[in-house]
């Protein structure tokens, strides 16, 4: 493909997508046809770039319409997926984009919002004790990164030449897909290498739960049941809204549709009794921990820790390249409860990796204002 192709966007069949999908290392789960089934309060099309009549990108779109008019807001989770390498080192991003956004206002959108899976920056686990140790330094933005890559830098500052809104700075999650996120890096590791890394806390549960007799295993649709009960104890303990049992049993129904190992749901026993409960997502060589749960009960044999490690020994044997435990915030105070989650997943070795961040372009800016207004209204 020459530079100077004209692209053009169009919508793909699910099968079109999904084989996009298998041609590349990996993508986002959420750039999967199976995630527009998984939020049916969205509309959702499945896109592809076309180089002539070859497919040279995909993407998922999903819409979501604005109160009292026929006017949506066009977002691409965790998408698209193009090659961003190349795209940034061509310095050709409005070459793929004016498509899209041709595409999507034909569609009735009034404004697009991505969030492209692009590394900007990452700190390893060395720098993230030293500064959790570090009375003075309250935000992880303080921290100098380990590493800074070119891709990153150089799709931000095409997105704000030409003309795209950067996400805002928050102390806590925002709405949308986290910025950052939490990594354990497998590429060229075994499962002892893993285990070593672990911290002091992180391999001593570990070896409780196997001396208490915990067991892991995989469940089926049928376990979907206990699962949300389990999941839903866990949300009243530590106060947050749970989602209905119906997600669940969506999202499994999706997803195991488009592949058989997108989903994976572990459960973890303790002499016959359900202890600890987990999904795991997969595509391609990366691999998330999505959901997890546990009983108020028994939490002193380790279950959670174990499906933990089931799960990272699971995506190493399936050559995985990255576990990914998703979002932390940018916290690093120790006074805010957000520390905690951090320090959790810090001991297992792993590293905090900064997204390029969820971008908008407003196509109304009349329209997205007050959408905009909305949605901080309703929040």
């Amino acid at each position: 493909m020459t530079r100077s192709s004209t692209l053009t966007v169009r919508e793909i069949t699910s099968d079109q997508h999904v084989a996009a999908i298998a041609e590349r290392p990996s993508v986002s789960f959420l750039q999967t046809p199976a995630w527009g089934v998984v939020k049916r309060d969205w509309r959702s099309r499945s896109v592809g770039w076309f180089d002539d009549d070859k497919l040279v990108g995909v993407a998922l779109v999903l819409y979501r319409k604005a109160p009292r008019i026929r006017r949506s807001l066009a977002y691409i989770p965790e998408g698209p997926s193009i090659d961003w390498d190349s795209v940034a080192a061509a310095g050709d991003l409005q070459r793929w984009l004016a498509p899209l956004i041709e595409h999507v206002k034909a569609q009735g959108a009034f404004g697009l919002r991505l969030g492209p899976m692009v590394v900007t920056r990452r700190w390893h686990n060395a720098t993230l004790k030293n500064a959790l140790a570090d009375p003075g330094i309250a935000r992880l933005r303080d921290v100098p990164a380990d590493e800074t890559t070119a891709t990153g830098t150089a799709l931000a500052e095409q997105l704000t030449a030409l003309g795209w809104r950067p996400p805002a700075a928050t102390d806590g999650f925002a709405a949308g897909q986290p910025r950052h996120v939490f990594q354990l890096p497998l590429e060229g590791r075994d499962a002892d290498d893993v285990l070593k890394g672990f911290n002091q806390l992180w391999r001593r549960n570990i070896k409780k739960a196997d001396k208490s007799g915990v067991v892991v295993s995989l469940g089926t649709a049928a376990d979907l049941p206990e699962f949300h009960r389990v999941y839903a104890e866990t949300a009243q303990r530590d106060d947050f809204t749970p989602r209905p049992y119906a997600y669940f049993e969506g999202m499994w129904a999706a997803m195991t549709a488009d592949a058989p190992e997108r989903l994976r749901l572990y459960l973890a026993h303790h002499e016959g009794e359900l202890v600890a409960a987990a999904t795991m997502t997969r595509v391609g060589t990366h691999a998330w921990y999505s959901y997890g749960a546990s009983t108020t009960t028994k939490r002193d044999v380790r279950g959670s820790n174990a499906i933990q490690w089931r799960m990272m020994q699971d995506a190493l044997a399936e050559g995985c390249s990255v576990y990914d435990l998703r979002g932390i915030t940018d916290t690093l105070s120790e006074n805010d409860p957000h520390a905690g989650l951090i320090r959790f997943k810090l001991g297992t070795g792993g590293q905090a990796v900064e997204y390029l961040g969820e971008w908008d372009l407003p196509i109304s800016r009349v329209l997205y204002s007050a959408f905009d207004l909305y949605m901080k209204r309703r929040s």
